[in-house]
């Protein structure tokens, strides 16, 4: 009997489909006839923090952190394109990440550092917030992006990311709604 498998696992908020949809055909429009591998609208998302290898004890406790999370629901908009030519990743994101986006982050990365989780720079928000819409892209200019894309935020996830040589997929472990404002 070995030790457990260990599990790839990282916080992701999931677009809604309408949005996933046409993030899926901005990478398209901007990267599709170039020979770069674009990221199937499933598996688009926008990382929160990145945990990497966890034992399956380690999930249940990563649960258990992510469930004591207090955070408001919230609308989020990605109003801007970027690419890193060193990784060749070309993604769209927010020009000013909403209050309630950050404040969610902060709770997360301090809860899992309480806990003892190394949260380091693989974390997509660590650069800034982002959806990646394409690896092994070229891009020598990228327009404006016309219409912000965007999605109510009402819940996180604890993904975990399986890899494979065409990509990674990627499995929904357990979701953590945030709380709707009450408006009235």
């Amino acid at each position: 009997m070995g030790a457990p498998r260990l599990r790839r696992v990282f916080f992701a908020l999931w677009p809604d489909d309408e949005a996933a949809s046409h993030l899926a055909a901005l990478g398209h429009e901007l990267a599709g006839k170039r020979g770069c591998r674009l990221i199937h609208p499933d598996s688009l998302h926008l990382t929160l923090a990145f945990v990497g290898p966890v034992s399956p004890i380690q999930i249940g406790h990563l649960e258990s952190i992510a469930a004591r999370v207090s955070a408001e629901a919230f609308d989020l908009e990605l109003d801007r394109l970027g690419f890193w030519p060193q990784r060749g990743i070309l993604w769209a994101g927010c020009r000013q990440s909403p209050a309630p986006l950050k404040r969610l982050f902060e709770s997360l990365i301090l809860e899992l550092q309480t806990a003892g989780f190394a949260i380091g720079d693989h974390s997509g928000f660590a650069r800034v917030p982002h959806v990646t819409l394409a690896r092994r892209a070229r891009c020598a200019e990228l327009p404006r992006l016309g219409t912000a894309i965007g999605w109510r935020v009402s819940e996180f996830a604890l993904v975990e990311s399986h890899l494979h040589s065409s990509g990674s997929r990627y499995e929904t472990l357990a979701s953590f709604p945030l709380d709707e404002a009450v408006v009235g």
